[in-house]
């Protein structure tokens, strides 16, 4: 009997996914429009860490980083139509947790 392969595609998705931060900043920016700051209070990411994924987002075309041209300059982060398509996903993730996930159990790391 052969073993059923998993579709790349769906195979990158959660590999995207599943990196540290990347659903929780793309979750915070369903909230709208955010500066840098905003995301790493809300979320409590180094900004090291923030910094590397926000254009990790913003190269898959999932966030969209603008300059707005004033002193001091101020950078604002959205998500694009494809990181907002991510929302029923991100939702239903929200919705299971709430049923099933008990936040004082530890995730196993494996």
């Amino acid at each position: 009997m052969t073993q059923p392969t998993i579709c790349p595609k769906f195979e990158k998705a959660i590999s995207l996914l599943s990196q540290r931060w990347m659903a929780l900043v793309i979750y915070q920016l369903l909230l709208g429009t955010q500066r840098f700051s905003e995301i790493q209070s809300s979320i409590g990411i180094s900004g090291k860490v923030l910094s590397d994924r926000l254009k990790e987002l913003e190269h898959l075309d999932i966030v969209k980083r603008e300059v707005i041209p004033q002193t001091p300059v101020l950078i604002e982060y959205s998500l694009t139509e494809k990181g907002h398509s991510m929302e029923p996903i991100l939702r239903t993730i929200e919705n299971w947790s709430q049923d099933w996930v008990n936040p004082e159990s530890k995730v196993s790391a494996d």
